[in-house]
């Protein structure tokens, strides 16, 4: 089972949208796929159309409470091989609740060692670096990092390098790679291609084919809690996200 975690440590990235549209267009392919939703703002299942308030069990009852099974927590989605694993509100209070807890960082990658039958494991994480994120990181063996073509956005994916290399050698996790650097909201400015430049010198062959461009469909199917394949298969956003995700595919 591949375990790829999408990272970025600012919000608005696009990091919900490739996520949701990756797992979807794998499941398409006959894989089966499993999204773990590590924000609190719990925007997978809304993405997906569940109600993430009235969830039995979400992903914090998976990390805070040892005999919760990841098959309790899961919920299939109207993607036949797509299922997740919603978040909540109730996510925030997770580092409260293990802070003195001697295997807080390793809550998730324990959940997910007894997973079994997924081809694929894609986790989106939040939009901060903290407790939830190393616990990510930890579990996972893959770095996709969506990046949206603003100037800070460089000092995004400098932060994120420095966390991987810090968890790699601190927790002495040395398969975690960063294995995709994606370019998102491209705009066809001076400015956008000049910070697209300094990221292709920087990755290399670690960036994607894909650039990702603004597309209103994309919003429109998650405001219908659809994956854009299902909202409109012949749609710009559509052939981006099978394009990435067959990236995604090939790295494997």
């Amino acid at each position: 089972m591949r375990k790829i975690a999408f990272v970025n440590e600012k919000g608005g990235s696009g990091k919900t949208t490739l996520t949701i549209n990756v797992g979807a267009w794998l499941a398409m392919q006959g894989k089966k796929v499993l999204i773990l939703d590590m924000d609190p703002q719990g925007h997978v299942g809304k993405s997906l159309g569940v109600d993430v308030h009235k969830v039995q069990k979400s992903v914090f009852d998976l990390l805070i409470y040892p005999d919760v099974r990841m098959e309790e927590a899961m919920l299939p989605t109207a993607n036949k091989n797509l299922f997740i694993v919603p978040a909540n509100k109730r996510l925030t209070d997770f580092v409260i609740n293990v802070a003195h807890q001697p295997d807080r960082h390793i809550r998730l990658r324990n959940k997910v060692d007894t997973l079994e039958g997924f081809d694929y494991l894609l986790v989106d994480s939040p939009p901060s670096l903290g407790l939830l994120t190393v616990n990510i990181l930890l579990a996972a063996q893959e770095v996709v990092i969506p990046v949206s073509l603003t100037y800070l956005a460089l000092d995004g994916c400098a932060e994120i390098m420095d966390t991987v290399k810090v968890v790699r050698e601190n927790f002495g996790h040395l398969d975690l790679r960063i294995s995709l650097v994606v370019p998102t909201f491209f705009r066809d400015t001076i400015l956008v291609q000049s910070i697209l430049n300094k990221l292709t010198h920087h990755f290399g062959g670690g960036m994607s084919k894909t650039v990702i461009k603004f597309d209103m469909k994309l919003d429109q199917a998650q405001s219908f809690g659809k994956t854009i394949f299902e909202f409109d298969p012949a749609s710009l956003g559509a052939k981006m996200m099978e394009s990435v995700a067959s990236e995604v595919m090939a790295l494997g």
